[in-house]
């Protein structure tokens, strides 16, 4: 034991190790206590998308048996169960962050918000109420879930209620159809670019500020995938330059910010965009394996080197 500490020490010295990991090694060796919040808050939260597939699955599977009526019934009185428990066990709201007040208390809103949603998608197919007015309820979820999620200073509510918005984006978009314009790239990038935007003004304005990552990471991905679509067809040099401006300024901000997400951002999505348009013409199988073993070893050097420096200075 006292050799294991020692080695861990001596790492650390050298700069091998960060702080935490340090920290987290000697725990384990000592057989010390430690935090499985992490780990335990993400399996909870995939609980809670499982059981919202499963109910969704369900009402599909027993719609015949049981009826329209009644599976419409039962998910809204599981709604109805979600909503009654989250607003009897709520704080007061307030702009900046509340604590949540239970440990069930998110995820139950979650599951509220997935049931909201697996019902409107079941009404949806079983009668086309929504048809001719896709966009307006698109709209009218996605601020349902805005709400929710201001409310209840909720992160995964707001990623439903973005992802929602989304939609109703490109539902309307969809609508002018010019020959000149990629629908789905250009409403990707404007989404991306509102997106970004709106958080950054709302942080601002004081209203959630923490809710700023979850806007810019979603913005963020939207403007590099629409970039990287148009990187990747024919004629698409301008969109690759504008892929390339926008990884380094996620590349060189991550570094300054301590952000390194938005680091992998800039070099995975540059490097897809690359690699696509170098590789368009190459016919031979060997120059192409030699080019992706390479240039990926070197991707990933430059994130193995990035991620230490942050380890290093989080020392």
């Amino acid at each position: 034991m006292t050799f294991t500490l020692d080695r861990l020490d001596r790492w650390r010295a050298e700069g091998e190790i960060s702080g935490p990991q340090h920290a987290a090694l000697t725990a384990v060796a000592t057989r010390a206590r430690f935090s499985l919040f992490v780990e335990l808050n993400a399996l909870l939260y995939v609980g809670v998308l499982a059981l919202a597939g499963g109910l969704a699955w369900a009402a599909e599977a027993w719609s015949a048996r049981w009826g329209d009526a009644a599976i419409l019934l039962l998910l809204s009185a599981a709604l109805g169960a979600c909503l009654a428990h989250v607003f009897r066990r709520a704080r007061a709201y307030a702009r900046a962050q509340v604590p949540s007040p239970g440990l069930s208390f998110d995820y139950v809103l979650y599951l509220g918000a997935l049931i909201l949603s697996a019902e409107t998608a079941y009404a949806e197919a079983r009668f086309h109420l929504l048809a001719s007015h896709a966009n307006a309820w698109f709209l009218i979820l996605a601020l349902v879930f805005f709400g929710l999620a201001y409310r209840f200073d909720n992160r995964f509510v707001l990623s439903l209620a973005l992802a929602t918005l989304g939609g109703w984006f490109g539902i309307g978009l969809s609508r002018f159809q010019l020959p000149w314009i990629d629908v789905v790239r250009s409403s990707a990038l404007v989404y991306g670019l509102l997106v970004a935007g709106a958080g950054a003004w709302l942080r601002r304005a004081g209203v959630k500020p923490h809710f700023f990552d979850t806007y810019l990471h979603l913005g963020a991905n939207a403007i590099f995938a629409a970039c990287a679509e148009g990187a990747m067809q024919r004629g698409g040099e301008g969109w690759l330059a504008a892929l390339l401006l926008a990884a380094a300024i996620a590349f060189v901000q991550g570094i300054r910010r301590r952000r390194f997400a938005f680091v992998v951002y800039g070099v995975v999505y540059a490097y897809a965009g690359v690699s696509v348009f170098v590789l368009r013409d190459v016919r031979a199988f060997t120059t192409a394996l030699v080019y992706v073993v390479v240039s990926a070893s070197a991707m990933a050097a430059v994130l193995i080197g990035v991620s230490r420096r942050f380890a290093r200075d989080g020392a």
